[in-house]
């Protein structure tokens, strides 16, 4: 069996309204497929998602005005 590595990250502007319903669609992935499916050009990468994950919710503000919310769900996969 092989370890395969993969990482996919993208960033783009998109409205408030727009993120929120990106976040949205992810979170009807875990609840209703307990998997989450990434579409990456011709190639589409499922993970499963085991039933119990650790949740990380972080806000950050800059003082140059810049500000960040970061949601990460992590887990050990096996």
């Amino acid at each position: 069996m092989s370890d395969e590595l993969y990482e996919h990250e993208t960033e783009t502007d998109l409205s408030r309204e727009e993120a929120a319903a990106k976040l949205r669609a992810l979170a009807d992935m875990l609840e209703r497929q307990n998997s989450v499916t990434v579409h990456q050009g011709e190639k589409d990468v499922t993970v499963s998602v085991p039933a119990r994950v650790s949740y990380e919710y972080e806000v950050e503000i800059e003082d140059d005005g810049t500000a960040e919310i970061e949601v990460s769900l992590s887990w050990k996969r096996g």
